[in-house]
Formats: C-alpha cells, structure tokens, sequence
C-alpha cells in the first residue's frame, strides 16, 4: 500500500477515474456535513454571529481529507448557499449571509481548510499537541477573517462598533466553546491514527 498523507488517503483507489469518482463523494459529502453543522446554532442576544458546529466540522474534515478536499468542501458548501440552498444557519441562503455579519467568518473557512488541511498532510494530525496547534491555527485564520469583515462593516444592529465592542460581538463569545472543539480534536485524530495502526491500515508516522 502507498504511503498515505491524511486519513482520506488510506481508501483512495489508485486508479484515476475511482479516484476522481472518490473525490467527488468526499466533497459531497464533506460540504453536506458542513451544512448539517451549521444548523446546530446558538444566537446570542447581543451578537448577529451565532455560535454553530460548523467550525468544528470544517476544521476535522480538512485534516481528514487535507487541503485540496478540504477547500473544495467549503467552497461546494458556499456555492450551494449562494445557490439558494438552506445551508447556512437557520437554513438561511442567499448572498446576504456573506454580505453580512457572518460573511467574513464564511470566507474564513476556506484558508482555514487549506491551513489545517496542508498541517495535517505534514503528520499533525497524529499528536495531540500538534493537532491542538493546527486547531487553532486554524481558528485563527476564521477569526482574523471574520472580525475583519466587521470591521470593515462597522455596525451590527445600528450600532457603530469601536475595537472593544468588536471582539465583545465577534470574538470572546466564542473562545470557550473553540476551546472545547480544540482539545476535542486533538483527542480524536491521533486517537483514530492509533486505531488504524493497530488495525494494520495506518502508514509510518512522519516526524514534526
């Protein structure tokens, strides 16, 4: 068996057209599970950006399936949402949603991907400490987006923001739940590359 860089790459046939056929399934499915995510939302009282699963999912999928799988799942789950599917929070739709509030953290899920995707290629994914750190390098790039965007917006509800009520609105309601998703994470992928090592189907680790 070929050497494999992320999880996804274990069952990945060989052959071209399976392999596209393969990848196809994965963006499919990927993007479809990015969706179901995002209905599971808190709204905040004092915040248009509600608090989803979705971050979590982005981010697990692109250290399953890596960079390339990973971005193309989150750009297949824009496209739908732009198509009129009800995909985003809510099962809202429509270019509104990235022209709001929450459009730079939608945005910031595709360096996300790719960033989290390229670490996990690397063998990140196999620790825990590395896993954390890819987590919330990932995050960040989410977070760097999204509050960019609000900065950029500069009013939530009619209400001008300045740099505190910037990251009380789009920032500190989030941290503890991201927190929870990080070591989450970092439990489960070098838990799942143990079992697929004992199983006989993980490949050597690489060195970081």
């Amino acid at each position: 068996m070929r050497a494999a860089t992320t999880m996804a790459d274990l069952w990945r046939p060989c052959e071209k057209t399976r392999s596209l056929f393969y990848d196809l399934c994965a963006t499919a499915v990927g993007s479809a599970l990015i969706a179901l995510s995002a209905q599971l939302a808190v709204h905040l009282p004092f915040s248009p950006v509600p608090i989803t699963g979705q971050t979590f999912a982005v981010l697990l999928l692109a250290a399953l399936l890596g960079p390339g799988r990973g971005v193309l799942c989150v750009l297949t789950y824009l496209a739908e949402g732009l198509a009129g599917l009800p995909v985003f929070a809510q099962a809202g739709s429509g270019p509104a949603w990235l022209l709001g509030a929450t459009g730079g953290y939608l945005i910031g899920f595709v360096p996300a991907a790719w960033l989290v995707g390229r670490l996990a290629q690397m063998g990140w994914d196999r620790r825990f400490r590395t896993t954390v750190a890819a987590m919330l390098f990932g995050n960040t790039a989410i977070y760097a987006c999204g509050l960019a965007w609000l900065a950029c917006l500069n009013t939530v509800g009619r209400v001008n923001l300045g740099f505190n009520s910037l990251l009380t609105v789009g920032l500190y309601p989030y941290i503890l739940g991201d927190v929870l998703k990080v070591v989450l994470a970092g439990m489960l992928l070098p838990g799942l590359w143990q079992a697929l090592g004992r199983s006989g189907r993980s490949p050597d680790e690489g060195r970081i």
